[in-house]
């Protein structure tokens, strides 16, 4: 092979290099871009006030950040319905609430459980054998920690609890579920909601 045919072919592959950076920096520059204009006709973040309104209005809860639900919440709720957290056995406040009423996801306030399906079950959380409404109860396989257990979210995504196959009549059914992820409201109460825990208990 003559010098001549080896510097063509060296050429040739050099052109084939440069031919390939150029086809990749024209595409990055492409997408940022239009990563750039898409960001532009994003919508504006959610501020606490209007999470605030939304909550109070039953609107728009899956738009609100976990950001902004951690200055709506305090650390024990936001643990539990936004970091899939768990309470201790037998600490909860609501464990105990024997009075007729609704229980509320504690951060959305959407009605989930009614003081009508609550049970003793002995295991240390508040224990239904039904949902209060079944528009506002998500059930999810959950796979965590080597089980195979079914998960109990609000409607608005916060995590509720889990529910079993050992409770009583007529469901058989047993959602155990987090204190510290609901509020109650009292039956006849004017102030359905009230205000949010601050953040700093």
């Amino acid at each position: 092979m003559t010098l001549e045919i080896k510097r063509k072919r060296g050429w040739r592959l050099w052109a084939g290099v440069l031919a390939v950076l150029f086809t990749v920096a024209a595409t990055v520059v492409t997408h940022h871009a239009l990563g750039e204009k898409n960001d532009e006709n994003a919508a504006p973040p959610v501020s606490v006030e209007q999470a605030r309104a939304w909550v109070a209005a039953g609107e728009n809860l899956t738009r609100i950040s976990k950001p902004v639900w951690k200055e709506l919440l305090d650390k024990k709720a936001y643990y539990i319905l936004w970091d899939n957290g768990t309470e201790r056995a037998f600490s909860g406040d609501l464990l105990h609430e024997k009075r007729e009423g609704v229980f509320v996801s504690k951060g959305c306030r959407l009605p989930v459980f009614s003081s009508d399906h609550k049970f003793k079950s002995g295991t240390g959380w508040p224990s239904f054998w039904d949902v209060f409404d079944k528009d506002n109860v998500v059930l999810k396989e959950d796979r965590s920690w080597g089980m195979r257990r079914i998960e109990v979210r609000s409607r608005c995504g916060e995590h509720l609890g889990h529910v079993f196959e050992d409770g009583p009549a007529p469901t058989g059914l047993r959602y155990c579920i987090n204190a510290e992820a609901l509020a109650f409201i009292p039956a006849g109460t004017n102030d359905p909601f009230g205000p949010f825990s601050s953040p700093d208990e």
